[in-house]
């Protein structure tokens, strides 16, 4: 890896998980997309995609509740994906490397939540002092600078000077031990969708697992026609749940007015 490509992943990291516009949550800081550009950045978008998609099952209960974070999915995704192509990894063993490096990253969060709050006090004195049109440093350009700092540095050295100690790593290991990091990875997925299991199987949505599950296993139907139909069904539902909201709204109020 060189010092370009290194620190380009330390910049999608950042990009990741620096709140700008059209990026960051629901975007690139998913490791499906964060593997993806990583793999474009190292010249192997295939393997880069086959490798963020098989950390991305990992978080797919993926929640962030109260200003929370119980890891760091967008660090988990890039480094993961970043060691699997210069460390000549599988997917399963990338994997089992991926997600302790994402429970490291939650250190940068809450560094972010600790150093965001000073600037809260910054922007009240600018406001005391009348210096209106300052405001927006305090609210966007220093904590963004910051942001930066602590990011693009961290993760471009540890892309750039891991790759060598994970090689290394993978021959130390080898045998018994590093099968083992393979059946760990390959059980991991299935963390994440028992978590996504936990969601849907509720009420009236068991009724939409059983259908999707018969669909996916007996129709032979490929994945896009699958999420069409899954699209449709989920309109039709929430259409008719209206009309009967909306019908028992009458009803309640016709009885207030008798």
């Amino acid at each position: 890896m060189t010092i370009m490509q290194a620190f380009l992943c330390g910049l999608v990291y950042y990009l990741a998980i620096g709140n700008m516009p059209f990026v960051g949550l629901w975007t690139l800081q998913r490791p499906l997309v964060c593997g993806l550009v990583t793999g474009i950045i190292l010249g192997k978008p295939l393997v880069g995609a086959m490798t963020g998609a098989s950390i991305n099952l990992v978080y797919l209960g993926f929640i962030s509740a109260g200003g929370s974070m119980p890891a760091d999915m967008a660090l988990s995704g890039i480094l993961g994906t970043a060691f699997a192509i210069t460390g000549g990894l599988d997917t399963k063993t990338a994997l089992s490397l991926a997600v302790p490096i994402g429970l490291l990253g939650t250190i940068v969060w809450y560094a972010r939540m600790t150093y965001g709050s000073i600037f809260v006090h910054v922007a009240d004195r600018y406001i005391e002092k009348e210096q209106y049109q300052k405001i927006w440093r305090a609210n966007v350009l220093y904590p963004q600078l910051i942001t930066a700092l602590i990011t693009i540095i961290p993760c471009g050295l540890a892309a750039y000077f891991g790759a060598s100690y994970i090689n290394g790593f993978v021959h130390a290991l080898g045998g018994t031990v590093l099968t083992i990091f393979k059946v760990i990875g390959g059980l991991m997925p299935a963390l994440g969708i028992a978590i996504t299991l936990q969601y849907i199987y509720k009420e009236d949505a068991r009724v939409f697992l059983y259908l999707g599950f018969v669909l996916a296993t007996y129709s032979k139907l490929g994945l896009l026609p699958l999420g069409v139909i899954a699209g449709l069904a989920a309109v039709i539902y929430v259409q008719l749940i209206s009309k009967k909201t909306s019908a028992n709204q009458l009803d309640e109020e016709g009885e207030d007015f008798d």
